[in-house]
């Protein structure tokens, strides 16, 4: 069975459990979803499913996505991911919900970090910085020494400098389901999920188990 949903982050609350303690929650709007594309290990040499997620107007969408769509006669759907599976066992058409996670099960939460523009080693890498006193009035948040003299006589690439900061895809891993609404389209998720409210995630099942 397909465990993935694409979905759009709602933003943080507190649910309660069972005990009376306090869990802190992201919520995610998560499908529903269309397959838009099934994928046959005798076609295309492995098993996937690929899925589409909220209808926007057509001139929000390249040509070639609406005709990819329309040849299945399916609504315009912003955001195209694949899924793999082990088995294809969709039909294109076929719709998929958040019912697909069940309260309990651990997810994987896929999104892109907020952005933070460029960054100083001490934002970015968690450099300790220079010493405050005898005489360093300029040196605090500075990098200090970095690479070797004559040998090699360069800095060595990805070393650890000032630079971009966030906007990377990163995911959330083993995060516990705590609410399933299939009426809203809500799932619940203990913990934090990358990215701003509003932000594109891809929810599937933990890797690690």
């Amino acid at each position: 069975m397909l465990k993935g949903l694409i979905g759009k982050k709602i933003g943080m609350t507190q649910i309660f459990d069972e005990t009376g303690a306090a869990l802190p929650v992201t919520l995610i709007e998560a499908g529903p979803c269309y397959v838009t594309q099934v994928r046959l290990p005798e076609k295309e040499g492995y098993a996937a499913v690929q899925l589409g997620f909220q209808e926007a107007k057509p001139k929000r969408l390249t040509s070639g996505e609406l005709g990819h769509l329309k040849k299945n006669e399916l609504p315009p759907l912003r955001f195209l991911r694949e899924f793999r599976i082990k088995d294809a066992e969709y039909k294109v058409g076929d719709k998929v919900t958040v019912e697909v996670f069940g309260v309990g099960e651990r997810v994987d939460v896929v999104g892109t970090s907020k952005g933070k523009g460029f960054a100083g080693v001490v934002k970015r890498y968690h450099f300790a910085g220079g010493p405050k006193t005898h005489g360093a009035s300029d040196r605090l948040r500075a990098p200090g020494s970095n690479g070797a003299t004559t040998t090699p006589g360069r800095v060595y690439k990805g070393s650890r400098r000032p630079g971009h900061l966030g906007h990377e895809r990163v995911t959330s891993q083993g995060l516990k389901v705590v609410l399933v609404d299939a009426e809203r389209n809500l799932l619940g998720v203990t913990g934090a999920v990358p990215g701003s409210k509003g932000g594109l995630v891809v929810v599937q099942e933990a890797r690690k188990q």
